[in-house]
């Protein structure tokens, strides 16, 4: 960026990208917080401090690439961890973090309650800053998920866009800051929509890999897995689970002439492949994570479930690309 302007072409540093703070003024999400992210490579996003830095919204060349639920964006005051309620705030977006202590279902564990997903989506954000480098735009903040005489987990995210192209990398320090082993689940919900899902799109994945259905209605898709049907009217949704494999995926339909590929960190050794046809409900979701998606209760008893020791920090990293075929 600096050569631009020494060059005389670059007037102020707004031709090349946009990155402000704005505040949502009416609707369920009334109040909510988003820091939009523009690039020169054609890449407009939304991060939500107010969840967890996740991100929202994303246009890659002015086209929608993410699902954004029926919900739509909600106010994070809304969300509620009681039983089926994470269906009615929902709102989809590019990554929605699952965890810190449990992904999966809702279920009760001993005499503690853990929502469908985890609680990470609601948890706020603190100590955040924005930097521009020569190259990059840079978001960063803190988020702590703690109890009374219980865990103490610290995240620490960073989420770096390169000013001239169309790329994002979310990079997480997970960080036990109690005196005590903890056990912790990690699910980056990566969630993708139409135009880039449709019928004309396929996922590519290596060959040498390991799949395995998460239920019998799954398993009738095995074979087809990589493709897309139209939208179907209540279909059931079908998950995958893809190991032993390369860390890495695309997924690209060339009618609209997009290829998003995403790698991520060894700390993160499964992907979970959600695919949903049913109309209204069609979306793609390619999620790396460290379990099997069953509920803190589950992973436990089947021996699947991660453990943080006191004061250990875990990193993560996943990155998308997107570019033009």
């Amino acid at each position: 960026m600096d050569a631009l302007q020494k060059s005389g072409y670059l007037c102020h540093p707004q031709q090349l990208y946009t990155l402000r703070r704005i505040t949502i003024d009416e609707g369920k999400a009334k109040g909510t917080s988003i820091i939009e992210v523009c690039t020169a490579g054609g890449l407009q996003l939304d991060i939500l401090p107010d969840a967890g830095l996740d991100i929202g919204q994303v246009r890659y060349r002015g086209v929608n690439v993410a699902f954004i639920s029926k919900n739509g964006y909600d106010s994070p005051a809304a969300i509620s961890p009681y039983e089926t309620e994470f269906l009615k705030t929902f709102p989809g977006g590019m990554l929605y973090t699952c965890g810190l202590r449990s992904t999966g279902g809702a279920h009760r564990d001993g005499d503690e309650w853990h929502p469908l997903h985890g609680r990470y989506h609601s948890l706020m954000a603190e100590q955040v800053c924005t930097e521009v480098t020569d190259d990059a735009i840079l978001i960063k903040g803190t988020m702590r998920e703690t109890a009374l005489f219980g865990h103490n987990l610290q995240l620490r995210r960073t989420i770096r866009i390169p000013i001239m192209g169309a790329a994002v990398t979310v990079s997480d320090e997970l960080t036990n800051l109690a005196h005590a082993p903890e056990e912790y689940a990690l699910l980056y919900h990566c969630n993708f929509g139409w135009p880039l899902v449709s019928e004309e799109a396929r996922v590519e994945l290596p060959e040498n890999r390991k799949t395995s259905p998460r239920t019998p209605f799954a398993a009738t898709g095995i074979g087809r897995e990589t493709t897309f049907d139209k939208p179907t009217p209540g279909e059931e949704e079908r998950v995958f689970f893809h190991e032993d494999m390369e860390h890495r995926v695309a997924l690209v339909n060339e009618s609209i002439h997009t290829r998003m590929s995403m790698t991520w960190s060894d700390t993160l050794p499964i992907l979970a492949h959600w695919r949903s046809m049913a109309s209204g409900d069609y979306v793609c979701g390619l999620e790396p994570t460290n379990c099997y998606i069953k509920g803190r209760k589950e992973e436990r008893e089947n021996g699947t479930l991660p453990v943080i020791a006191p004061f250990e920090t875990v990193k993560t990293q996943v990155t998308f690309q997107f570019e033009t075929i």
